[in-house]
């Protein structure tokens, strides 16, 4: 466990007068350690009528209640005058002894205990150190106190820290105040879990077994964060005209079309996030519908569609995270990323940027199609971009209308290829407890008039781990 990890509680609350006491009982916590000065009256001061009424409430509801503190036993006993509780005294926090002691001493299992401080140095980070759950609550202080200590301010800037790291991994705060809603509870529930896992993923990424955007939602979102403004670096740096002009009219000749249903009905795919892709897709692809691509320019994806947050009407659709498929706000759009995609390779149009992710999201609906998706959009690193290199302007037109994508790419007059994507060795092979789509996909193109191979060019060795019920593929295609 690195040393920040055994700092950071697993919930905090504001006080603990603010701990749904009742909601800890539910999640099966049956023990109570609690430090004294300044997290239940100031430090040294005698217990009040509002605590000894808490204690009173807390042993109602069923808790076992032990005072763990680092004072002395004559102040413990003088603060428990009226509260029946088991205490420690001395207890040299962080020291993991003294927790240890506090279990015996209470008959409970480490995972059915809190302990309750206002202290990350000691109250927390024994607790940690003891694999036992902890709440962090705010200390108490009076209004005539103006230095609080070095160690304060470093509590501050740790539990402020904590929130940022929270909120990046877009989860609801650690929180389990009596007013925090059902679902925030549920999610404080599994936070717990989630540390734990993160303090482990934190060393295998220093023993080189993962990457640091592994370790958790949060390292994943810092990451991508950290490639974004990589990417926006390069593209200051890079000469790339972007496509940005629209012209109402339609240019003449059609060069590639596609229409396809957006909602895929199948075994185990959730239909209320396929319809919200298919509002998503009808957002994005209005910010590029009559775009022109005159020669010599580029399209990207992002800079057209630009961030997809739920201000601009985006819904949660599907995302693929971490090898996981999880709602996430403007998901799906890969599928309109991919519909793009393939008109541009039925065109001499030039691909440049090209990233994929899994084409085993779903059972194959009818034949087989090589490159139906997988093409993988994720703001702003992960784009897709093709040029123009031709010398006529391109145009896109794109739009929904009910479940179905209409998409084309027209151009002032035609060219003398045509363009084809081809399959080779399609099978499902399993590796382990897990199961992969592979094959090799090919971009050919070939002279229009005699119809000669002209050129074939790899463009995916497909090795998909697939995201569905692998009960659900034909045995015939294992192998």
């Amino acid at each position: 466990m690195s040393r920040i990890s055994e700092l950071l509680p697993g919930y905090t609350a504001s006080s603990v007068f603010d701990i749904d006491y009742e909601k800890l009982y539910a999640m099966g916590y049956r023990g109570l350690m609690f430090d004294i000065d300044n997290t239940l009256v100031h430090h040294g001061d005698d217990s009040t009528p509002e605590v000894d009424a808490l204690f009173k409430r807390i042993h109602d509801i069923g808790f076992s209640v032990l005072m763990l503190s680092n004072n002395s036993e004559e102040r413990i006993l003088r603060f428990l005058k009226n509260i029946d509780a088991l205490y420690i005294a001395d207890a040299q926090k962080p020291d993991p002894a003294s927790y240890e002691k506090a279990l015996d001493m209470l008959g409970l299992k480490r995972n059915q205990v809190v302990m309750i401080g206002d202290q990350l140095f000691t109250d927390i980070r024994g607790a940690n150190r003891c694999d036992i759950d902890s709440i962090c609550v705010n200390f108490i202080r009076l209004d005539s106190e103006r230095w609080y200590g070095w160690h304060r301010y470093m509590e501050f800037a740790i539990l402020s820290s904590q929130k940022v790291y929270r909120k990046a991994a877009r989860r609801p705060g650690p929180s389990i105040d009596r007013d925090s809603s059902a679902s925030e509870h549920k999610m404080a529930s599994s936070d717990i879990i989630h540390k734990g896992t993160v303090m482990k993923n934190i060393g295998k990424f220093f023993n080189g077994e993962i990457l640091f955007c592994d370790i958790s939602p949060a390292a994943y979102k810092l990451s991508e964060q950290k490639e974004n403004v990589k990417k926006a670096l390069k593209d200051l740096r890079g000469n790339e005209r972007y496509a940005r002009d629209r012209r109402k009219e339609r240019l003449p000749y059609a060069a590639a079309s596609s229409c396809s249903n957006m909602i895929k009905r199948a075994p185990g795919v959730d239909l209320t996030l396929q319809q919200n892709k298919a509002v998503n897709i009808s957002l994005a692809s209005r910010t590029f519908n009559h775009l022109v691509i005159h020669p010599g320019e580029t399209f990207s994806f992002w800079k057209n569609v630009g961030k997809t947050t739920e201000g601009r009407g985006y819904l949660d659709g599907r995302v693929i995270r971490n090898g996981r498929l999880i709602p996430g706000t403007g998901g799906g759009l890969c599928n309109l990323a991919n519909t793009i995609h393939l008109l541009v390779r039925n065109t001499p149009l030039t691909v440049t940027e090209l990233h994929t992710h899994s084409d085993a999201l779903a059972p194959d609906e009818g034949p087989r199609k090589p490159f139906a998706n997988g093409t993988s959009v994720s703001y702003s690193s992960i784009d897709f971009r093709f040029r123009n290199d031709t010398d006529q302007d391109f145009q896109i037109i794109v739009f929904c209308k009910g479940e179905m994508l209409y998409a084309q790419l027209r151009c002032e007059h035609a060219f003398p290829y045509t363009y084809k994507i081809t399959e080779e060795d399609h099978h499902f092979h399993q590796e382990g407890d897990k199961y992969y789509r592979v094959s090799r996909i090919y971009h050919e193109t070939y002279d229009k008039e005699s119809g000669k191979l002209l050129k074939r060019e790899l463009i995916r060795d497909n090795h998909s781990e697939v995201m569905f019920d692998p009960s659900l593929i034909d045995p015939e295609l294992i192998r």
